[in-house]
């Protein structure tokens, strides 16, 4: 695991203790299994964005402090050479895909969205579990063809393709084809999730 997924497991760790919640506490409060908190927090696995949606609120904090992101600022200029990475997350399976986050507002104090560049690589015969959060998302694909699933619903989306949706529908969205995927995604967490 990267350093950035021991600081995740890290911060992670820490707010439990300090709300002073157990891991079955947590796990109940977020629908994810106890076990994988634990692995979380032991650096042996990396949550989903939306998985850390649903950690912030549990918390009671913006998604961002799960990042150590600094947000001290009233604006945010990111230039193309130095996006700050925020996540890089495989499966322990050889043919699973990975996906990278780069943070495009981790200085913005006070953000009400979550922007990101986002690339998606193949994964081939992976089990991928549905995820499921409050608030809402868009998606811009740049490069590539990502496969969205909402609910029932399935769709592959080129690039110029966007796709607007509310977070608690139970979404997976994935690399479609054998070439890696960029989009622009952001998430918008709602005023509940905004600690000033």
């Amino acid at each position: 695991m990267s350093s950035l997924n021991s600081t995740i497991g890290e911060k992670i760790k820490s707010l439990r203790i300090e709300k002073g919640l157990s891991l079955k506490e947590v796990a109940q409060q977020t629908d994810l299994p106890e076990s994988f908190i634990a692995d979380i927090e032991a650096h042996k696995a990396s949550p989903p964005l939306g998985n850390i949606v649903s950690l912030a609120k549990v918390f009671q904090v913006p998604v961002g402090d799960i990042f150590g992101d600094s947000a001290d600022s009233p604006f945010c200029i990111v230039r193309s050479d130095s996006r700050k990475s925020v996540a890089r997350f495989s499966s322990t399976g050889s043919n699973s895909g990975s996906y990278s986050y780069e943070s495009l507002g981790h200085q913005k104090k006070n953000r009400q969205m979550e922007p990101f560049l986002v690339t998606l690589t193949p994964a081939k015969d992976a089990q991928i579990e549905p995820n499921q959060h409050i608030g809402e998302e868009i998606i811009f694909v740049l490069e590539g063809q990502v496969e969205v699933t909402l609910g029932d619903h399935t769709d592959i989306l080129n690039p110029g393709d966007s796709i607007y949706y509310d977070s608690n529908l139970p979404h997976i969205v994935s690399c479609h084809g054998d070439e890696p995927a960029t989009i622009f995604a952001v998430i918008y967490a709602k005023k509940e999730m905004i600690i000033f």
